[in-house]
């Protein structure tokens, strides 16, 4: 028969495995929402992005003003979030967009995924950490998974695409090491949103400017797209992740997130009929290979 203690840390584990499970959905949706609204041309990527960074603003600034029972209107003036650190997620937001026009869901969230993961490790090297022998060696396996996924060859992805998506990743690991030890992990986030958004509108106005008219358009079902990344994908999912990692350890919180580019290429195959290719699977094994190896050869403190 179960302990008592047993009993109660069963409530635990399920809403650990909840919260982590809905995050890791929401993480994909991302890149299979963007490549949906901008392989469709539903909508131009300029546009997508200004309208995933504004919905996700105010999706996020409505929820800090609920946990603040109503004094909610600080998020916009910082706390903890800095204009190099919005200025990380407006290029993290912007060259993922730019990037899904021309790769597939799985190849771009393989790369995507994969930078992010190295330039933390390189990151945490860099501010005084030192590596182990598995972690130096999962990072050059994860480095050579790379460079076979973008090297010459028939199913190779877009150069111009995969160097998009791999400043989108290296941006966005950035973005995570300036946030690692601050305030309000959900304030932060918002204030950055909130300050990320007008960049992007910015961007969207220059380009209409300087490009023809034909080169915008946005209907209605990217528009939805557009605000689903943004409120359900990126605000909400944020949230989630922030209160999943209540339950995680640093180590099973890197581990679990290989589990985004495999969930975003099934995706893609599923509702896209995007193909698997060889290149694909094996560079995707190496990739997320080398990742989890250096993770967990990471050296304890």
């Amino acid at each position: 028969m179960a302990s008592t203690a047993q009993r109660a840390q069963a409530p635990t584990a399920l809403r650990a495995i909840a919260l982590t499970t809905l995050t890791l959905i929401a993480f994909a949706a991302n890149s299979l929402l963007c490549r949906m609204a901008l392989g469709g041309e539903h909508i131009d990527a300029a546009s997508y992005t200004s309208l995933r960074l504004l919905s996700g603003a105010v999706t996020l600034w409505a929820i800090v003003t609920v946990m603040r029972n109503g004094a909610g209107a600080a998020p916009a003036r910082g706390e903890g979030a800095r204009w190099l650190s919005a200025a990380m997620l407006f290029v993290y937001a912007i060259a993922l967009s730019f990037a899904y026009l021309g790769l597939d869901t799985g190849i771009g969230a393989l790369i995507l995924f994969g930078c992010v993961q190295v330039t933390m490790i390189i990151g945490g090297m860099l501010r005084g950490h030192r590596p182990s022998a598995l972690e130096w060696l999962g990072l050059a396996v994860a480095f050579a998974g790379l460079i076979y996924l973008v090297s010459p060859g028939l199913t190779a992805p877009d150069t111009s695409s995969a160097l998009l998506m791999a400043l989108s990743g290296i941006a966005w690991g950035v973005y995570s090491l300036r946030g690692q030890g601050g305030g309000d992990p959900v304030v932060e986030t918002s204030a950055n949103f909130v300050r990320a958004a007008p960049m992007a509108l910015l961007v969207s106005l220059t380009l209409l400017v300087a490009l023809p008219i034909e080169s915008f358009h946005v209907n209605v079902a990217g528009a939805a797209l557009a605000v689903l990344s943004g409120a359900v994908a990126s605000g909400l999912g944020y949230v989630l992740w922030y209160a999943a990692l209540k339950y995680l350890t640093a180590t099973r919180a890197a581990v679990v997130q290989l589990a985004v580019p495999v969930l975003a290429a099934v995706g893609g195959v599923l509702l896209l009929a995007e193909p698997v290719t060889a290149r694909l699977v094996l560079a995707s094994a190496v990739i997320l290979g080398g990742v989890a190896l250096a993770i967990l050869g990471k050296r304890r403190p």
